[in-house]
């Protein structure tokens, strides 16, 4: 084993626990930052390139997204489990409990992966025929979501790398492995839709495609032998306690990310009723609007990180410290930023680039100005979740994530919708007032201190 390499990463945990807090978050955040937008170009991509067919393309991916992010989202739940304990592990310097859960995290993963892909693929024409699709919009809508769930087993070993590599600090890596990928879909996406014009199917196979170099780099990386936390799954055994604390931290994450993603597919259905026009620019917006809270979640990402290792190491008051300077700095900088792209010149130009269709341009532009004007409080929801993340308290950020969607948003478009008749504006108020009033639970939770408790013992 490469103790240069070994002693690297020894060096980048002691500087999470003790090093300047600025150039630690700034470290960790600025790469899940870009790694984020380069795992979003992937459907940025195919929206684009479907832009260039036809609307009832974009619509259709539009649809069953939200099936494939339940997916995607569940499946975090084990790897978010994975990234908290590892992380906690490392700071307590207990490095051999942190390689053992490490493995556990993958085999976990990748046996739900494949169960879960199989079974999406079976259940698949249900479920589309269930949102309400018909006609084309049915038949392109499950030829991408059938095509796209075989991308799981390796999509979640890519997340497990991303975990192991983000609970020890490195944020690099991971980001770098997502452009490799990213790049692979940008050369796939025009061969397979415009040069062979395969169309929505293309679509999907070249993001399958583009994913299956990615895993296989990962899982060689990880066995590494420089590697401080390194996957070894011969003689692998489960161990009761690794097993029992991974449900017990992942499936809140699971079923809160899952919850949420269910309910955007329920609020998609509610917007395809008003027709492929509605549907479509609610897509546009909600792809924009991912780019635009980037900076939150990447800095809530730094903080579980830093709150992880802290809380292992016993240092609450660092890991406090960190919280509140992580939330300054994305808070400032998403009110200039969402300021700026809530102008209406600023925010039809972005609209325009992914569509040419003068119906869905203005419903756009409105949702997109709308959700960027209110960005601001997007912080006080990521890190403050981030934070207790770190601390393994998932179960409360869960409950807040299933009453975003299934009490606050639900409420609040049912009275713009049927109480004040707002018609399709009703879902983009629906979302902004939703995200804001859970931001606001979420941060008044911290006050409570509650995210002290400990929840996982890694300290003798």
């Amino acid at each position: 084993m490469n103790k240069t390499a070994i002693n690297k990463k020894i060096n980048r945990r002691n500087a999470i626990l003790s090093g300047n807090i600025y150039k630690i978050i700034l470290t960790l955040a600025i790469p899940v930052m870009i790694s984020n937008f380069i795992q979003s170009m992937y459907n940025l991509t195919d929206t684009y390139w479907l832009g260039k067919i036809g609307t009832e393309s974009q619509a259709a991916i539009t649809l069953v997204s939200p099936l494939q992010n339940i997916l995607i989202n569940f499946g975090a739940g084990i790897t978010t489990a994975g990234a908290i304990l590892i992380s906690q592990f490392l700071g307590a310097k207990k490095d051999k409990d942190a390689n053992s859960m490490a493995n556990h995290i993958c085999v976990c993963s990748l046996l739900f992966s494949l169960f879960t892909a199989g079974i999406c693929f079976i259940a698949s024409p249900a479920i589309v025929h269930w949102l309400g699709a018909e006609g084309n919009l049915y038949a392109y809508g499950l030829t991408y979501i059938r095509i796209v769930v075989l991308d799981l087993p390796f999509l979640y070993t890519i997340n497990l790398y991303t975990s192991v590599k983000q609970a020890q600090g490195d944020t690099l890596r991971p980001m770098l492995l997502n452009l490799f990928g990213v790049c692979i879909n940008l050369v796939l996406d025009p061969l397979f839709l415009i040069v062979f014009k395969w169309g929505i199917a293309g679509a999907a196979t070249a993001t399958l495609l583009a994913k299956v170099p990615c895993a296989i780099v990962a899982f060689v990386i990880l066995h590494g032998p420089n590697q401080l936390i390194r996957i070894r799954l011969k003689g692998f055994r489960f161990d009761s306690s690794k097993v029992i604390n991974i449900i017990r931290i992942g499936l809140p994450t699971a079923i809160g990310g899952s919850t949420m993603q269910f309910g955007f597919l329920l609020m998609t259905r509610n917007v395809s009723v008003f027709g492929k026009t509605a549907l479509t620019a609610y897509g546009i917006g909600n792809k924009i609007n991912s780019i635009i809270t980037m900076p939150a979640s990447g800095v809530g990402s730094a903080i579980s990180t830093i709150a992880g290792q802290n809380f292992g190491a016993g240092n609450l008051k660092r890991a406090d410290k960190s919280y509140h300077i992580g939330l300054r700095i994305a808070a400032i900088f998403l009110a200039v930023l969402g300021f700026i792209l809530s102008r209406q010149f600023v925010a039809e130009p972005i609209v325009r680039f992914f569509t040419s269709d003068e119906t869905v341009v203005p419903l756009s532009v409105d949702f997109l100005s709308l959700m960027a004007l209110w960005c601001w409080n997007n912080p006080f929801y990521n890190i403050t979740q981030g934070l207790f993340q770190g601390s393994g308290h998932t179960l409360i950020t869960m409950t807040v994530d299933a009453a975003r969607i299934w009490v606050f948003r639900f409420a609040v478009l049912f009275i713009c919708q049927k109480v004040l008749g707002m018609g399709v504006e009703s879902v983009w108020y629906a979302v902004v007032v939703s995200n804001g009033i859970s931001a606001l639970i979420l941060y008044l939770m911290y006050w409570t201190g509650i995210w002290k408790k400990q929840v996982v013992r890694v300290r003798n």
